[in-house]
């Protein structure tokens, strides 16, 4: 499952290092915390994008995604001092139904601060799993999931 979340009217929310840790942190906990397996993640001010899977059918997640949006906008309202505000608009997911569509989105994700300009190299983005993924995968692993095609890719990402 690949899953791609907004904030409403795409408004950079999570604009430094301790909110976008924050949001990472949460992501993490909170999945793990469902029975979802983060295979890849990117956290932005105002976006996020991670593929996963659950560990057990029965894992929901609507549920997991519903205490991951309140706990993160509980957690800037009370530092913005803006109780109430709306800070997620939507999320969508897409099953990954094949391999090649599952490995293509593997590396859709994990360089996706490439794609926004926001560094040159995915690992270097502390705020995504590249460096974790590049660091702990097989490298044959990391050059087959790298050389899959992402350009053609239908991915709502317009942050």
């Amino acid at each position: 499952m690949m899953v791609t979340a907004g904030t409403l009217h795409k408004e950079n929310i999570f604009t430094d290092g301790r909110r976008l840790s924050m949001l990472q942190r949460a992501l993490l906990e909170i999945a793990a915390k469902h029975g979802w397996q983060l295979e890849a993640w990117c956290v932005f001010p105002n976006h996020y994008h991670f593929v996963a899977h659950p560990l057990d059918v029965a894992s929901q997640l609507s549920a997991m995604l519903k205490e991951l949006h309140s706990r993160t906008a509980r957690a800037v309202n009370r530092v913005d001092h803006k109780s109430g505000r709306k800070v997620w608009h939507n999320y969508w997911d897409t099953p990954l139904t094949h391999d090649t569509s599952y490995y293509a989105r593997l590396h859709y994700v994990h360089s996706n601060a490439v794609k926004h300009r926001i560094t040159a190299s995915a690992a270097q983005y502390p705020y995504c799993s590249a460096s974790w993924f590049e660091r702990t995968a097989p490298v044959s692993i990391v050059k087959t999931i790298y050389r899959f095609k992402i350009d053609q890719l239908k991915v709502d990402d317009d942050f």
